[in-house]
């Protein structure tokens, strides 16, 4: 990713000073779910959202795990940025998400084992998201941590929205289910969570398949656009 794509990522600095005014945390948050999705409108990261989403599950899992590392790279970063010379800062922004992610992927693979296994390579492949690196750049390096660290959180939550809404309208197009497979994350309480729509259902394989995963996106995509036009 080059210099100008960064840049382009959005978002002035604001001056130095306190915590940000409840009309700047406001943008902030619009940002992020809505004006400025990492997932709608940057389409960053695609990679891993058009391959997990075969379920809602899967979909949630991964987004878990991005927001804890947007959230704290971009704390981390906002509050060394003075410490850190420029010349070396893409570096640095890679060894602090890399250690986070490295932390998340031990963490699950003890915790959740079958839903680390599913997820596979795509949770150490965090370190390489755009969206992260992007706003450490182009946001927490220029920002205090209280600013940053709610940017992370709802670039985050911004995308895991859009995972758990193509996971879960392509597990329901496609198996006619939602959240089965919750057992993997939540234990066994969660084993009769499974909604099924009807036992004689067949499904639609297209839509489990990674061109569903593409034309899901893109009526995700559109709607917003018809939304944001209305």
């Amino acid at each position: 990713m080059t210099e100008s794509t960064l840049d382009d990522i959005n978002i002035t600095p604001k001056p130095e000073g306190g915590s940000c005014s409840t009309a700047d945390c406001r943008k902030i948050v619009m940002d992020g779910l809505w004006h400025n999705n990492p997932g709608l409108v940057q389409l960053l990261g695609l990679c891993p959202l058009l391959a997990v989403t075969g379920n809602f599950i899967n979909g949630l899992g991964l987004g878990i795990a991005t927001i804890i590392t947007l959230t704290a790279s971009n704390t981390i970063i906002s509050f060394t940025r003075h410490w850190v010379r420029k010349e070396i800062r893409i570096p640095y922004y890679v060894l602090v998400i890399a250690s986070i992610v490295t932390v998340i992927d031990l963490s699950m693979y003890a915790l959740t084992p079958e839903l680390h296994h599913i997820l596979g390579i795509f949770i150490p492949l965090i370190v390489t998201n755009c969206v992260i690196i992007g706003r450490a750049e182009a946001f927490a390096s220029k920002n205090k941590i209280s600013r940053a660290a709610l940017d992370g959180f709802m670039m985050g939550l911004g995308f895991t929205l859009v995972l758990v809404v193509l996971g879960g309208m392509r597990e329901f197009i496609g198996s006619g289910t939602l959240f089965s497979e919750a057992s993997l994350m939540f234990g066994d309480i969660a084993k009769d969570w499974t909604f099924q729509i009807n036992k004689d259902y067949r499904g639609f394989l297209l839509a489990i398949l990674p061109p569903g995963a593409f034309l899901g996106m893109g009526l995700l995509i559109a709607l917003k656009n018809i939304v944001d036009k209305k």
